[in-house]
C-alpha cells in the first residue's frame, strides 16, 4: 500500500493537518462550510455544547453538538483554491491514517453543506431568498487536475452553454457538476434551485466593470438567457462548483445553499444580510 510522503501531506508536529490545524478526532461527519472565518460562531451560536474551537489563517473550525447531532463548522476563505485545500485535508483526516501515511481500509463519507451569499440573476431569486445549487458551474478547471475530472462533468451542459454564451477560447473550460441529490431534497426542498455559477473572482469573472474593461462585456445577458432542460443559472459565487466536484471524486456528499444579497437582475445590493443568514443557518442545522 502507498506510503504518502510528507511532501505531498504536511502534517503538523502535534498531529493536525498543515492548514486546517485539525486532528481527525476533531473532524464529525457532518460539517457546515462558508467563507468567512467571522460567520462560524454564529453557527456554533446554536450548539448546545463546543468541544473544540481554533482558527489558523482564514480557517476556523468549531465542533460541537445540536439537538444530538455532532457538527463541525468551518470556514474555507475565498475562492476555488482554497477549496481544493480545505476539500483535500478534510478527505485526509476522514480516509488518511496520519501516523502511517497510508489509506485507511474503512471508507469514511462526511456530509458537507456549504451556506453562502451570493448575487442572483434571475427575477425569481430576488434578495434575501434562498438558492439551493443544483448543478454548479466552475470556470477555474479545477476538477481536471485530478484523475476522473472529466467523468463526472456534464459534457453535453459544456458545450451547450459555450455556444450559447459564445465562450471565450481564452478562459478555462467551463465544467457542470451536480451536488448530492439526496441533500438537494432534504434540506433545500423548498427553496429556489438552479444553476450556481461558481466564479473565478468576483468583479471581472462576474461581469463588473469598475476600472478595467471587460473581455466579454454582455456575458451576464447571455448567461441570464440560458436554459438547460428548464433549469436557469440563478447565482454567481465563487466556491460551489469546486465543492461539489471534489466531493464527488472522493465519495463524499455536498451541497451549496446562497442567500441571495446581490440582485444582478435589479442591480440593487443588500449588505444587511444578518436575519436572512441566521435563519438559513437554522434551517441547514435542522435538516442535516
Amino acid at each position: 500500500m502507498r506510503v504518502i510522503s510528507a511532501d505531498q501531506l504536511p502534517v503538523n508536529e502535534d498531529g493536525s493537518i498543515f492548514h486546517l490545524h485539525l486532528r481527525p478526532d476533531q473532524l464529525a461527519d457532518k460539517v457546515i462550510m462558508m467563507g468567512d472565518p467571522e460567520r462560524t460562531p454564529l453557527v456554533a451560536f446554536h450548539f448546545d455544547s463546543v468541544e473544540f474551537d481554533r482558527q489558523s489563517r482564514e480557517f476556523r473550525v468549531i465542533t460541537g453538538t445540536y439537538k444530538g447531532k455532532r457538527i463541525t463548522v468551518l470556514s474555507h476563505g475565498i475562492g476555488c483554491d482554497n477549496i481544493d485545500i480545505v476539500m483535500t485535508e478534510l478527505d485526509a483526516l476522514a480516509n488518511i491514517d496520519l501516523e502511517t501515511r497510508k489509506v485507511k481500509d474503512d471508507f469514511r463519507r462526511l456530509t458537507l453543506v456549504r451556506i453562502g451569499t451570493s448575487g442572483g440573476l434571475q427575477p425569481f431569486c430576488p434578495i434575501g431568498s434562498y438558492v439551493v445549487s443544483e448543478i454548479s458551474m466552475g470556470m477555474d478547471g479545477l476538477i481536471f487536475f485530478y484523475e476522473g475530472g472529466e467523468s463526472i462533468a456534464n459534457e453535453e451542459l459544456s458545450r451547450q452553454f459555450a455556444e450559447h454564451t459564445q465562450w471565450n477560447g481564452l478562459l478555462a473550460k467551463p465544467y457542470f457538476v451536480p451536488s448530492d441529490r439526496e441533500l438537494v431534497e432534504r434540506i433545500g426542498y423548498d427553496m429556489a434551485k438552479g444553476i450556481t455559477i461558481s466564479a473565478s473572482g468576483f468583479y471581472g469573472p462576474q461581469g463588473r466593470h469598475v476600472r478595467l474593461g471587460l473581455s466579454c462585456p454582455n456575458v451576464n445577458q447571455q448567461i441570464e438567457s440560458f436554459d438547460y432542460k428548464g433549469l436557469k443559472i440563478t447565482n454567481y459565487e465563487m466556491e460551489s462548483a469546486a465543492l461539489a466536484g471534489l466531493a464527488s471524486l472522493m465519495g463524499h456528499r455536498a451541497l451549496t445553499i446562497c442567500v441571495i444579497i446581490a440582485g444582478r437582475y435589479s442591480g440593487q445590493m443588500n449588505t444587511d444580510y444578518k436575519g436572512s443568514f441566521d435563519d438559513l443557518i437554522q434551517k441547514v442545522l435542522d435538516r442535516i
